[in-house]
């Protein structure tokens, strides 16, 4: 049978201070009036039964994350007590499907990407469902159709069509690449032989497990030992190795190391990696001058700003003269950055926390 496995892990550093610790990214509403977490569920809602749909992430938001979407049962949250990277949160259901269905067929999406219009994403995503129950060795992932020379993200490097009936718009991955430089990532948009690498795959447990066991063998023993013991989940997983799904299994397994084919479906779409302040004001509505605004605020002579106001409306945000800059404003803390600049808004998480105390973090 056909599964979905929700990853809703990680922090959100990015974002700080709109996600912190203790309120994720994937449960803020930070688009409109409903969570990442919670348009996730509602773009596969109806694809499979929601008792079909699990949910992984840290055990910290189980309670959150049961509140957000009732529709799932309690029993298909999966908390993990610690983070240990994304092949585990994706190695453990595997784990657990297939101890309960021996021919799962699982779909692995994440809970921070939007993407439009779902119905392009939805008939791609039963594309990839057809290629792994007719291939059972296939590990299926999606390569969205390049629009830009993005830095930012991975690309996948893609090799020639399957030639399946009924599998139209599937092909072989040849390669990975980490995020490149402009001048190589405008190469791959020239060339029209790359894809955005999405993060998002579709594969029977089974296929999973087996090169699990070949790449990482003690993982496979141990989240096997989850299957069958729940229980000592506190006890197994946070001895785990840290690794990522595109290092532990999805890049060795396409050079040959390890049982499994490697494939791709095309999925041209409009896709965003809700994981930065300009990412996210690629989300929201603009003014005349180009600035995404939130909550009570008022931009003066400034272009192409973020300004969010999380306080009440009795607290006003006025800016005046920037340019490119997002302003944060919530009951804790106040964050002015380069709009662009993700990574020094990590940095400036930490600074916080060594020097005023992690409360703020």
């Amino acid at each position: 049978m056909r599964y979905v496995v929700i990853v809703a892990g990680g922090s959100g550093k990015r974002l700080w201070p709109l996600s912190r610790q203790g309120e994720p990214k994937q449960l803020l509403e930070l688009i409109g009036d409903k969570s990442l977490l919670r348009i996730s569920y509602e773009r596969v809602r109806g694809v499979v039964p929601d008792e079909r749909i699990l949910i992984c992430t840290g055990a910290d938001y189980a309670a959150s994350v049961a509140a957000q979407v009732p529709e799932v049962p309690s029993g298909n949250i999966l908390g993990e007590p610690v983070g240990r990277d994304s092949l585990n949160a994706v190695a453990w259901p595997a784990a657990v499907l297939a101890a309960a269905d021996p021919e799962a067929v699982m779909a692995v999406l994440t809970a921070d990407h939007v993407m439009r219009p779902e119905s392009v994403f939805r008939e791609r995503l039963d594309e990839a469902f057809t290629l792994a129950e007719r291939v059972p060795d296939a590990l299926v992932t999606f390569g969205v159709v390049p629009t830009s020379p993005q830095t930012g993200f991975g690309y996948l490097h893609r090799g020639g069509p399957l030639g399946l009936d009924g599998v139209m718009h599937a092909c072989a991955v040849s390669g990975f690449t980490e995020k490149p430089q402009r001048r190589v990532a405008e190469q791959y948009l020239e060339s029209g032989e790359y894809w955005w690498n999405s993060g998002m795959f579709v594969w029977r447990a089974s296929a999973l497990l087996a090169a699990l066991a070949v790449l990482q063998p003690a993982t496979h023993a141990q989240v096997l030992e989850l299957a069958a013991e729940p229980g000592r989940l506190a006890e197994i997983y946070p001895q785990l190795h840290k690794v990522s799904v595109d290092y532990g299994v999805m890049e060795p397994v396409s050079r040959g190391e390890a049982p499994g084919r490697v494939v791709a479906v095309e999925l041209p779409i409009s896709w965003y990696d809700v994981g930065s302040f300009l990412a996210l004001a690629g989300q929201l509505p603009t003014d005349a001058g180009r600035n995404a605004r939130q909550g009570c605020t008022v931009v003066l002579d400034g272009f192409d700003n973020l300004v969010i106001n999380r306080r009440s409306d009795e607290h006003v945000v006025a800016v005046s003269g920037l340019r490119s800059m997002a302003v944060v404003v919530t009951d804790r803390a106040t964050m002015v950055a380069p709009l662009a600049d993700a990574e020094q808004v990590k940095e400036l998480v930490a600074r916080v926390a060594d020097e005023v105390g992690p409360r703020f973090a």
